[in-house]
């Protein structure tokens, strides 16, 4: 006589039963996930990873479809300046360093972002990225849809305007 799992099989051996994992995200967690996966692989994104004195140096890490992910480095005092991301949404993950996010156009929230440090945004969320420590940082960037658009927002800090940022992953599209 054949036992149940003689005829059914092991059961704890079903996933032959479930549906496949998606080979790219589909949801908000699916993309932070994939960012603590890439952040997690040092030895895939470190030794991509260049410093630039002039400007804030990226990297098209990977795209997918419907997505991109970039890598991005900030030697001390270079920021991003006011922007928003048009229609995409995405994820900030500090691989390295330490980040300060400021967010709106007139001295909102401020978020001191160490190493491992995610935000997550929706489209028309508008924020400031700078290298305010001494060390030079690295950071991950999911976008979804791909980045298209990054227009930028005049700010108000201590009563003085903001000029103009250092060039992004967009100036690559252009």
């Amino acid at each position: 006589m054949n036992s149940d799992v003689q005829i059914a099989g092991d059961p704890l051996a079903i996933p032959h039963l479930l549906p496949p994992a998606p080979a790219h995200p589909t949801t908000v967690s699916g993309f932070a996930g994939l960012a603590r996966d890439l952040a997690a692989d040092r030895d895939g994104w470190a030794p991509l990873v260049r410093y630039d004195a002039t400007t804030r140096w990226y990297h098209r890490l990977r795209t997918g479809p419907g997505y991109e992910v970039w890598l991005l480095s900030w030697v001390p005092g270079q920021g991003s300046g006011a922007h928003d991301h048009g229609r995409s949404s995405g994820v900030l993950t500090v691989l390295q360093g330490e980040l300060t996010e400021r967010v709106g156009t007139n001295g909102g929230a401020r978020h001191t972002l160490r190493a491992g440090a995610q935000r997550v945004f929706a489209p028309g969320y508008v924020h400031d990225v700078v290298n305010d420590a001494l060390e030079p940082a690295v950071s991950l960037h999911i976008y979804f849809p791909g980045l298209t658009e990054m227009p930028l927002h005049p700010t108000q800090t201590a009563g003085t305007a903001a000029g103009t940022a250092a060039p992004g992953p967009l100036d690559v599209l252009r």
